[in-house]
């Protein structure tokens, strides 16, 4: 995926998207329809499924690198 402003994904690397993102080459948002948000999962309300596990993950690593990029 190559950008007229100069940003472009080196192959074998991967962007985060949020929802509005399509699913592209280089760029992986979460499922659409399914559990997202860390709160969803609290208490015992684990993933049931394969794609509810990626988005938790998902979810989770997006928030740390928020976090780093607010430092």
């Amino acid at each position: 995926m190559t950008r007229p402003d100069g940003i472009n994904i080196p192959d074998g690397k991967f962007y985060l998207g949020d929802a509005g993102y399509a699913c592209r080459s280089g760029v992986l948002p979460p499922f659409r329809k399914t559990r997202y948000h860390l709160n969803e999962f609290s208490g015992r309300n684990y993933p049931r499924t394969a794609q509810e596990l990626f988005n938790l993950r998902h979810s989770s690593l997006r928030l740390t690198v928020e976090r780093a990029l607010e430092l």
